[in-house]
């Protein structure tokens, strides 16, 4: 009998329900100004907390009046302001409530509304304003849209302690490109937000302080010009000093850290000032210890992991400072089955953001390991770290993906690793497995690290080898991406490099000649670079020479006589030489020069030209030309000689530099001997 009446008790509740909510709209339309005002009083309180009834009421069309009630110049000061609270406690409730309050175009009426006198209105739209923009969902180009909105916000700032909270939250939180950086800062924002930072309100404070970390990011104008503010006649980097004391809340000291770490990142502030190394550093690694809470770890670690990113000191600093290196090891072991959490919900909510605190602790220990040799020996002394790289390569989330095989790279660049932890672990098996099928950005990070793990002396090379990457490395060169590119061309690079000439044979087949001239004229600067060096080490050893001349050599020698001919810089024409050179060195190569008066010409051009390293190559390429042991060595000297090139290297034994100079004296005793 239960079951049967369950149905129709579920329909009455729901019916009763939308009835109670169509009761509270119907009560906005009442002729009567008091009973309207008294109507939306009792809807502020029916929605306190209530998800249901704030779903109810913007269904039924409760929106667009509260919005007309707001906007009518008849409406009471108190009407409007109770308007703006209902709105404003709407917004509170889900994404989808945020999008129907966008679409009904609350943004701007607010906006419109801050032009009323009425303080109280004011902070109302304000507090609402402020719900709407820090919603992921809401497009904060809204904000910029009429160039009048952000000086009328800047003038707000004066009025009251509630104007300069909501304001400064709108400000960071709206802030997201260069552009928005820009027009906050040639409005005034620092001059007009910099005194709040010393006001007798926290949120306050602290809002002002989360508004100068957004503005200061990655943002050169900004840093230089906050470097030398006075708040109350101290120097506005004092004031983020002090506020990074450990008597300072978990919050404010973090955000304080942020804004010295971009404004030093930006160029304002020395990485040797007192400030950074005895205060921010120091700081930032305290963020990282258990006992703060999972964001806290996450954020502290990243931003210290952004803070030493470029600088070797900083990154020797933090590694012996609170022993961090073993600290990051417990990024891993969180939540562990013992954990301190005793809040189930916090404990929930930990579980599910776990992967960020792996993805954070491969990000600094990437950071710590980018230039410094011990460093990078502690890192991977520490327990397990291979084995977490390895399993964070095949993670589900594509941040910890990125964040271990950056953290992979930045070890491939250790020598003595690449002969230890990577080969006994076999990291390469899993970066295949990665580089088969991964966004761009995986892609560029996993492939630089195979550059690394093809060089010469990675045992890696010949497993990484024979498990067919040439077909991969191949196809990332056709890539659009120009650092897919450059990376695919790089590893093919690396392989050629001392190679025998079934990889060679292989790499050009696979490679194929037309996409192989295709990169030689790349847009590209880098890709160029890596092509030409891919081609000097195709062409090296006589019988390779040959061999690759032999079939390859016409479009070869098309293609560098284009790139001699072209605007390219000293090191594409350097290179471009260096390939002349190897193919004069061939036995049967060296007469595709010799038939070619327009390169031999261009020789001659370089072996006069006011660069010394391009002198060097091109007296380089002659040097081989003429060499007296060799077959038909006579014939070549004599044309040579008739073409000009024996006055060329007498001057040149005269050059300035020693070592151009000692190149032309061995050419010249070819024709001695």
């Amino acid at each position: 009998m239960a079951c049967l009446l369950e149905a129709p008790l579920r329909i009455s509740v729901l019916s009763e329900v939308t009835a109670t909510s169509r009761h509270y709209v119907d009560r906005l339309f009442d002729p009567d100004p008091q009973k309207v005002l008294q109507g939306v009083i009792d809807m502020k309180n029916a929605v306190i907390g209530n998800n249901k009834q704030k779903a109810n009421l913007i269904v039924l069309g409760a929106v667009p009046r509260l919005l007309y009630l707001l906007q009518q110049g008849s409406s009471s000061s108190e009407l409007r302001a109770e308007c703006a609270v209902v709105l404003g406690s709407l917004a509170m409730g889900t994404e989808n409530n945020i999008k129907s309050l966008v679409d009904c175009h609350i943004i701007p009426a607010l906006l419109q509304g801050l032009l009323c006198p009425d303080l109280v209105f004011i902070e109302a739209c304000l507090r609402c304003l402020r719900t709407v923009f820090i919603s992921p969902v809401t497009p904060v180009q809204l904000l910029y849209t009429d160039p009048t909105v952000i000086p009328h916000l800047m003038s707000l700032l004066s009025r009251s302690q509630r104007t300069q909270e909501y304001i400064t939250q709108i400000f960071s939180h709206c802030c997201k490109t260069p552009e928005h950086q820009t027009v906050l800062f040639n409005h005034g924002a620092i001059q007009n937000i910099a005194p709040l930072l010393i006001s007798p309100s926290y949120k306050v404070r602290m809002q002002a302080l989360k508004c100068f970390s957004v503005l200061a990011y990655e943002n050169t104008q900004v840093s230089m010009t906050l470097v030398n503010v006075l708040v109350d006649e101290e120097l506005l980097s004092q004031v983020f000093v002090r506020m990074m004391q450990r008597d300072q809340p978990i919050d404010m000291q973090l955000t304080a850290a942020k804004c010295l770490t971009y404004m030093c990142r930006a160029g304002a502030i020395r990485t040797d000032d007192s400030c950074i190394v005895l205060k921010t550093l120091p700081c930032l690694v305290r963020m990282c210890s258990k006992e703060r809470l999972l964001e806290e770890r996450v954020e502290g670690a990243e931003t210290l992991a952004y803070l030493m990113e470029p600088d070797v000191e900083l990154q020797r600093i933090a590694s012996v400072t609170d022993h961090l290196v073993a600290m990051l090891a417990d990024y891993f072991k969180y939540p562990s089955s013992v954990s301190a959490i005793t809040d189930i919900k916090r404990l929930d909510h930990d579980l599910k953001h776990a992967h960020e605190l792996r993805q954070a602790a491969f990000k600094l220990y990437a950071s710590l390991g980018s230039n410094d040799e011990d460093i990078r020996k502690k890192i991977t002394e520490t327990e397990n770290m291979m084995d977490r790289i390895v399993s964070g390569l095949s993670e589900s989330s594509v941040k910890v993906r990125l964040a271990a095989v950056r953290c992979l790279h930045s070890l491939s660049r250790s020598v003595q690793q690449l002969r230890t932890s990577f080969h006994d672990h076999a990291v390469w098996k899993p970066l295949m497995k990665l580089l088969q099928n991964a966004p761009d950005e995986v892609l560029v990070m996993a492939s630089s690290t195979l550059c690394n793990l093809l060089l010469e002396f990675s045992p890696s090379k010949e497993p990484i080898l024979e498990s067919g990457v040439i077909e991969l490395l191949c196809s990332l060169t056709q890539s659009d991406s120009p650092a897919l590119r450059v990376n695919g061309i790089w590893a093919l690079m690396n392989m050629a490099f001392q190679a025998d000439q079934k990889v060679k044979g292989e790499i050009v087949r696979a490679l194929g000649t037309e996409q192989l001239f295709r990169l030689l004229s790349d847009p590209d600067s880098n890709v160029l670079m890596k092509t030409l060096g891919l081609l000097r080490n195709l062409l090296s050893t006589r019988p390779h020479i040959d061999q690759v001349m032999s079939s390859h050599g016409k479009q070869i020698m098309q293609a560098v006589t284009l790139i001699l001919e072209g605007e390219h810089s000293i090191e594409v024409k350097e290179q471009t030489l260096c390939i002349l050179a190897n193919i004069a060195d061939g036995n049967t190569a060296k007469e595709l020069i010799m038939t070619n008066d327009d390169i031999l010409q261009k020789i001659k051009y370089y072996m006069a030209h006011s660069n010394v390293k391009l002198q060097l190559a091109a007296t380089f390429c002659i040097s081989n030309l003429i060499w007296n042991e060799e077959d038909g060595s006579q014939e070549r000297q004599d044309k040579l000689r008739e073409l000009g090139f024996v006055d060329i290297l007498h001057k040149l034994t005269q050059a300035s530099d020693p070592n151009l100079c000692d190149r032309a004296k061995t050419a010249m005793q070819q024709y001695l001997a």
